[in-house]
């Protein structure tokens, strides 16, 4: 991953040309970067292991389809998760990676290419940053801090969450990158979060790393998070089970 940074992405921040960046859709950027830091690494994790397919952000969007391979033995990868920032030349923005079967990540891996910071779980076997062991911390503040992203909700449910959810909770900018929302939950820096929009290359690495580090990442019923339920939206993301509880109530009673 830090070769990959090194080779493709760092030497193009704040150094791309209009050219360099193209509007998938409404607010939804790629950039070279992306499309080579993405092809780079589905060439170095199909030799690690053979036989099992990568499912990366930019090649479902040209070929939907590769969806399919997420019920099964896969890589997953997000070549720059928070391209938004990117592309604007400004922080945060990482490399997401996760290995996942049946439909659950297994192992998963974050990196951020500006400070270095190298997040990594696998599943039963804790959270780690390096080389250390990390155990989830809450900020210790009341009203706890919470960092909910309406981009993806309808006018009517960012409403019902400004008039139900904020008052319970200081409100805090998301920095549009999961790469750096999951850590500030583990990292005594915010204590909720909701995503609506779930995709597996935004949250299957950073889902694993949260719980594995002792928070709670679920969907607001409380099952669990799965790569291969791409129709699904709304999750719950909180430093420790019993702040995950507090909001996963406020949410059960929106209209």
């Amino acid at each position: 991953m830090r070769f990959a940074a090194e080779r493709a992405i760092l030497p193009r921040f704040r150094n791309l040309s209009d050219e360099d960046i193209v509007e998938k859709a409404a607010d939804d950027l790629v950039t070279v970067a992306d499309r080579e830091t993405e092809e780079f690494l589905t060439e170095a994790l199909g030799k690690l292991q053979p036989g099992v397919p990568v499912v990366g952000e930019e090649a479902v969007h040209a070929d939907p389809s590769l969806m399919e391979k997420l019920s099964g033995p896969c890589w997953i990868v997000d070549p720059i998760d928070g391209t938004h920032n990117f592309a604007h030349g400004k922080a945060p923005f990482g490399i997401m990676i996760a290995l996942a079967d049946a439909g659950e990540a297994v192992a998963g891996w974050i990196y951020d290419p500006l400070s270095g910071r190298f997040c990594h779980a696998r599943r039963g076997e804790g959270a780690f940053i390096g080389e250390e062991w990390i155990s989830a911390q809450s900020t210790g503040e009341t009203p706890p801090v919470a960092a909910i992203s309406v981009i993806f909700l309808d006018q009517a449910r960012r409403e019902a969450v400004e008039a139900h959810v904020a008052p319970h909770y200081r409100v805090v900018e998301t920095p549009r990158c999961a790469a750096e929302q999951y850590p500030r939950l583990a990292l005594g820096e915010n204590d909720v979060s909701f995503f609506e929009r779930t995709l597996a290359w935004d949250h299957a690495a950073g889902a694993l790393w949260v719980n594995e580090a002792g928070g709670r990442i679920a969907r607001p019923d409380g099952s669990p998070y799965k790569v291969d339920e791409p129709d699904r939206t709304g999750m719950i993301g909180a430093a420790s089970p019993a702040l995950w509880d507090g909001l996963a109530e406020l949410y059960a009673k929106l209209p």
